[in-house]
């Protein structure tokens, strides 16, 4: 098989229109740029150089997974987050701009905190909220956890990319059940746990649906379960005077809010997202709790 790379871009664009139209030259390049380990600007420089096999035949299973509705960032295996450049797989929820705002409302919040602070972040999947606090203090001491092992290994080689695993540790925990004794105490819990309701679920669209794992979705009947679980279990790993902050979903404040109130927190501040959504809220455990 011989084929210049302008070629392959031009297949790989021809495939795609059908379903990209406009943006097929986008998809195809990034495809292609993946596929050669090429930048875009090498990838016009050497645009009559010839590509080799093995990437000719990575190209084209690209494009076949990308038409069949399998997301990029699953196909490159990698997504950008906050100023990080993290691994990802479908083991792991593809990090969202929706939790650039739980991320910003929990680094706002730790700007405060006392020094060498203890953040716990449950539910991580790839790790990317708890890292991205790892990052900007570096005095933080930062614990990702989740049920799914398959996910750990994922926010494990992320904390190892960043040469943030000196001071990010990574361990099994399952909210559903009360904090364990040996964990300790922390300053601030933050979380985007699974808020989708099972109505909700068989509604998502299908490159969400059949490709990101449901367990990492699926939030109960109500898509409050995980809520009720953490506030209930983790509110004892809280220092005094500790924080809580959740990502949420579309219209689910008032829900979130009655939760932790009834639990002993005071909620501080709610912020939205670019349509103007609430997306996350932070509360504050009383000290009497």
């Amino acid at each position: 098989m011989v084929k210049k790379y302008a070629d392959l871009y031009l297949d790989a664009r021809r495939a795609l229109l059908l379903t990209e139209g406009e943006n097929a030259s986008n998809v195809a390049r990034e495809l292609v740029c993946a596929a050669s380990g090429k930048t875009a600007e090498q990838l016009i420089t050497h645009r009559e150089h010839y590509a080799s096999d093995e990437v000719i035949e990575l190209t084209e299973s690209f494009v076949e997974r990308y038409i069949k509705g399998e997301p990029m960032p699953y196909i490159l295996g990698q997504w950008d987050f906050y100023d990080m450049t993290l691994t990802v797989t479908p083991d792991v929820l593809i990090p969202r701009d929706d939790t650039m705002v739980v991320t910003e409302l929990a680094i706002k919040k730790a700007v405060f905190l006392e020094q060498n602070p203890r953040i716990l972040d449950l539910c991580t999947g790839s790790g990317c909220i708890g890292l991205a606090i790892a990052k900007r203090f570096k005095d933080a001491r930062v614990t990702l956890a989740d049920l799914s092992q398959a996910a750990l290994r994922v926010a494990k080689r992320n904390a190892q990319d960043l040469k943030l695993n000196g001071r990010v540790s990574c361990i099994q925990l399952d909210v559903m059940r009360p904090a364990q004794d040996f964990l300790g105490k922390f300053h601030l819990i933050v979380s985007n746990p699974p808020y989708v309701t099972h109505a909700e679920m068989e509604k998502l669209p299908a490159s969400v649906r059949d490709f990101e794992p449901h367990m990492a979705l699926d939030g109960g009947e109500d898509g409050l379960d995980f809520y009720r679980a953490i506030v209930k279990n983790y509110a004892s790993a809280l220092v005094p005077n500790g924080f809580i902050c959740f990502e949420i979903g579309m219209g689910q404040e008032k829900a979130v809010c009655q939760i932790l109130e009834e639990n002993g927190f005071e909620i501080l501040e709610q912020r939205r997202d670019t349509a103007y959504i609430i997306r996350a809220i932070l509360a504050q455990k009383r000290e009497d709790v």
